[in-house]
């Protein structure tokens, strides 16, 4: 289907998706201070993983929009991933600043060198170069994702990752995916890299409906009847007593995220006794 204007007006929308959607991640571990939980391997991963996306849809003859986008999520990518080395190895900023560049510097002469090999040899009618390019990127995109799956095995919960960042990124594969689809040759192996992550995502996202939401989501009603008993409960004694009886708010742990993992909740439930015995 040979559809430029909806080719490049849905893989520029994948494109802007991808340019946001770790940035709800760095500022989450701006915020925090830390980065635990987040999977430094993941990040290098995708950053390694824009190389040969990049080198592949430009030798592809994608639309602008998908040729910029590998760049744009090697960039992030590679940001993130050096937040993990600042805020947890506390290196200093001046160490990752130099760091990183070099590490861009060279993922750019890569994928330089690879978009001209591959170029020429497209027009010596040799493809499999170019399917190992797309194949690659797929493997390293996947495996970054799945390298979530193995600590949500282990914790037994969603960590260190923005669910915001989640839906975003899971938004920008869609649409990306969808504009291969008005590309003047339906490629295969794009829909696979573009889905397949996507797949992997909808997974991550339901494991934090599971393990995070749910235990939230019975918390938040158990307390709330408590919290109706215990209001009945000091009624009725004042009542009967003939004492006032105000109501004091105590306090309570504030969440800044709706998804609280059980160690999170057990940690503040202990600060509270403290506080109390104190």
């Amino acid at each position: 289907m040979d559809v430029p204007i909806a080719a490049n007006v849905l893989g520029t929308i994948g494109a802007v998706c991808w340019s946001i959607q770790l940035i709800p991640q760095i500022i989450i571990n701006y915020r925090r201070h830390n980065t635990i939980g987040l999977q430094r391997s993941m990040m290098l991963l995708w950053a390694c993983a824009g190389v040969p996306l990049g080198a592949y849809n430009i030798a592809g003859n994608f639309n602008v929009a998908l040729q910029i986008q590998p760049q744009i999520l090697t960039v992030l990518s590679l940001i993130t991933w050096i937040q993990c080395y600042y805020y947890d190895d506390k290196w200093t900023v001046m160490k990752c600043c130099l760091f990183v560049s070099a590490i861009g510097a060279f993922f750019g002469g890569i994928e330089t060198g690879l978009v001209f090999a591959l170029k020429s040899g497209v027009e010596r009618d040799r493809h499999w170069p170019v399917i190992l390019m797309g194949v690659i990127s797929a493997v390293l995109l996947s495996a970054g994702v799945l390298r979530h799956y193995w600590d949500i095995y282990i914790h037994r919960t969603v960590r260190g990752i923005s669910f915001i960042f989640v839906a975003i990124d899971a938004a920008g594969d869609v649409f990306s995916l969808v504009s291969v689809f008005f590309q003047p040759k339906l490629d295969i192996l794009g829909m696979v890299i573009y889905a397949s992550e996507f797949v992997l995502w909808c997974g991550v996202i339901a494991c934090g409906g599971y393990f995070n939401l749910r235990p939230w989501i019975r918390q938040k009603i158990r307390v709330r009847k408590e919290g109706e008993g215990s209001c009945e409960g000091q009624t009725v004694d004042g009542v009967g007593n003939g004492v006032s009886n105000d109501l004091s708010l105590h306090q309570v742990p504030s969440s800044t995220s709706v998804f609280r993992t059980p160690s999170s909740v057990v940690g503040s439930r202990s600060s509270v006794r403290l506080d109390t015995i104190g």
